[in-house]
């Protein structure tokens, strides 16, 4: 079997339907993963056919990342139904406000889904994976968990402490046979960045820092994850693995 296989396996992908999350549930699937998606929404009709024409299972599982309740029964009803060996971390969210008049509730909002949510279903779904000496762990961190960015303190803070959480697991769990590692995507061409896309001016400066000379996609972010998810990541530890065409050495 490849080492990059994850033939027999089950993965858990939040914000796994659309954008960055769609790619890596994709990527998952293709290298034989089962994965089920644990979002607001399920789904798409092109995800849904490329899973059954790979004869792999994907299923919904709905969630509010910003309710704990609703982030301990979703992962609740997952683990009942069955063994989980991947985590991926992917949903995030995002404000835009000057730091000086950053809304708190804005604040804790951002941190709930981004850096609470994510610590609880590290919690959830690595006790299982330390009972039984195996598992990985994936969290998608940000270029700003290096950056501190302009009018996002609570997402870059955020982010840099999916980073810091990362390292600090792996402390703790390696040695019990779980990896935990992230990966850390660059200028993405998603709905999340659609108005950098479509501004001009902006768009060209962003571009012209990528050594890679254009802007990623989800499956480039994918095929990361899957890497750090197969037995050929299986002495990666704490690592947070930038997948950003090249920004951070610019």
């Amino acid at each position: 079997m490849s080492p990059f296989s994850l033939e027999g396996s089950t993965a858990v992908v939040t914000g796994g339907a659309r954008g960055l999350g769609e790619g890596i549930t994709r990527s998952l699937l293709d290298a034989g993963a089962d994965v089920v998606v644990m979002a607001r929404s399920g789904p798409g009709e092109a995800l849904t056919r490329h899973a059954d024409g790979l004869g792999r299972e994907l299923r919904f599982e709905p969630v509010d990342l910003g309710d704990t309740a609703s982030v301990e029964s979703a992962a609740e009803r997952v683990l009942a139904a069955s063994d989980v060996h991947v985590l991926v971390n992917n949903a995030g969210t995002q404000q835009r406000h000057p730091a000086v008049d950053f809304p708190l509730e804005d604040w804790d909002a951002v941190l709930q889904v981004n850096l609470r949510a994510v610590f609880r279903l590290c919690q959830l779904f690595g006790r299982p994976m330390l009972d039984r000496g195996a598992g990985k762990i994936v969290n998608v961190a940000s270029l700003l968990s290096f950056q501190g960015g302009i009018t996002v303190p609570a997402y870059a803070a955020s982010k840099g402490a999916v980073a810091q959480l990362t390292k600090a697991l792996c402390n703790e769990w390696a040695g019990r046979g779980v990896n935990v590692n992230a990966v850390a995507p660059g200028y993405m061409a998603t709905d999340m960045n659609t108005a950098l896309l479509a501004d001009p001016v902006r768009s060209e400066q962003i571009s012209a820092r990528i050594p890679a000379g254009r802007w990623g996609s989800p499956d480039d972010l994918g095929g990361a994850v899957v890497f750090l998810a197969s037995p050929a990541a299986a002495y990666v530890h704490g690592q947070v693995l930038a997948v950003d065409g090249g920004w951070l050495a610019r």
